[in-house]
């Protein structure tokens, strides 16, 4: 199972707009036509059922959205891109990663659930939006907008009600195998399992999704044994069950450090429902220690299922009773998989910035730092045409603020001139 990967993803870029002229017979001083360049594509996550892992990520590690495409004359504006649908399995947990950091973007549970994880650029104006009273033939349109590019991580968890976690040899998959259909590896070696097992167990005609947690040993919380990788997978479920070793030298004790394992990993994990059961009580080692492991736990106020999941005893009724716990937390719409949902609001950028670099004043508007001239226009005119849009917003004044003086060098995108 490939269950964790990292992709790079691209939106397409917006079209540029187009700098274009009414010319028709008979209409002398037609104006300005140039349409908008169209949007860049998105590029969506979406969950699906068809999907049962994300080993089609492995090979192609870069996915690109369709660009948009350029605006035409008679102000017509040009196709969007297309967005570009990257399908994985539900509950798939979709993270933005940033100089090694991991921001979480989505948690898609369940098939249907989608997040735009990069949106395509704007497309650029035309000349027909340059148009004003005072300038009634302009020569500039605007640069479409870049598509956002970013690295994202993939990482699914399986959808279960019910985890079994243990340490190893504890009878994870042997109990797994006796409760429900599947048939998970079962021999009497540590790590038999490498990879979480899914079963369907049916209570009468009710039934709940029980999943096999291998791999935790002491330091799983680190990533020693397999339980780092797996450990995220015990945090969709509603309810654990806790397995522990009848011929562990101290079974109590392995449960105490199984549980300060999961509260290091996640505190949330930490605190779910469990149900705490002791396997293995068909060996007479066992049943010679059963005693005292009994006034053990009783001791500490925790009740205790006695099961031989080799041989089926007790097992039927385990399994009613983490049926009933499972929906005394799940009932009144109640689940603890849900995931909150955090607001971050954005800061709001100001309109214009100025700032002194070296030795030129840096104007920053994002409207007009894709501006580009028509075929033909002078450098002279193009200076023209940036210098009134940004009067037009209050530059000269932010400028003055700044301590621009009449001589100084300003840069807006790619044009610099001397202000006046």
């Amino acid at each position: 199972m490939l269950d964790k990967v990292e992709i790079r993803v691209k939106a397409g870029n917006g079209g540029d707009g187009v700098v274009g002229f009414r010319r028709e017979m008979y209409v002398p001083f037609g104006g300005p036509d140039g349409g908008d360049g169209g949007k860049g594509g998105d590029v969506v996550i979406r969950a699906v059922e068809s999907v049962d892992s994300l080993r089609g990520y492995r090979r192609n590690k870069v996915y690109r959205a369709e660009n948009g495409r350029y605006g035409q004359g008679r102000k017509k504006t040009g196709k969007n891109g297309e967005n570009l649908t990257l399908e994985v399995p539900a509950g798939t947990v979709i993270t933005e990663i940033t100089d090694g950091k991991k921001v979480l973007v989505a948690d898609l549970e369940k098939a249907g659930d989608k997040v735009i994880v990069a949106e395509g650029g704007k497309g650029g104006w035309g000349n027909t939006r340059y148009k004003s009273s005072v300038n009634q033939a302009p020569k500039i349109a605007q640069r479409g907008e870049p598509g956002e590019e970013k690295t994202i991580g993939l990482d699914m968890r399986l959808i279960a009600d019910v985890g079994v976690i243990g340490y190893p040899n504890a009878g994870k998959s042997t109990l797994l195998a006796a409760a429900s259909a599947a048939k998970p590896k079962v021999a009497s070696y540590p790590f038999t399992t490498i990879e979480p097992v899914l079963g369907v167990v049916e209570i009468g005609m009710d039934s709940f999704i029980m999943a096999e947690i291998p791999g935790l040993i002491e330091g799983a919380h680190l990533g020693r044994g397999l339980g780092h990788d797996f450990l995220r997978h015990a945090q969709r479920t509603s309810v654990l069950v806790h397995l522990l070793d009848g011929t562990a030298a101290s079974p109590v004790e392995d449960m105490v450090r199984l549980n300060r394992e999961l509260a290091m990993y996640d505190t949330q994990l930490a605190r779910k429902k469990q149900v705490i059961v002791l396997n293995k009580i068909d060996l007479p080692e066992v049943q010679e220690r059963l005693p005292g492991v009994r006034s053990e736990l009783k001791a500490s106020g925790i009740k205790m299922h006695e099961i031989s999941a080799m041989m089926g005893q007790g097992v039927a009724g385990l399994m009613k009773e983490v049926y009933k716990g499972l929906k005394a937390e799940t009932e009144g719409g109640k689940d603890i998989r849900q995931t909150e949902k955090v607001y971050r609001p954005q800061t709001r950028e100001p309109q214009v910035k100025v700032s002194r670099v070296g030795d030129a004043y840096v104007v920053s508007v994002p409207r007009l730092e894709r501006i580009k001239g028509g075929a033909g226009v002078s450098e002279a005119d193009l200076r023209w045409e940036l210098n009134y849009q940004l009067k037009r917003l209050g530059v000269d004044r932010a400028l003055e603020k700044a301590g621009a003086r009449e001589g100084d060098k300003v840069r807006c995108g790619e044009i610099t001139w001397e202000w006046s």
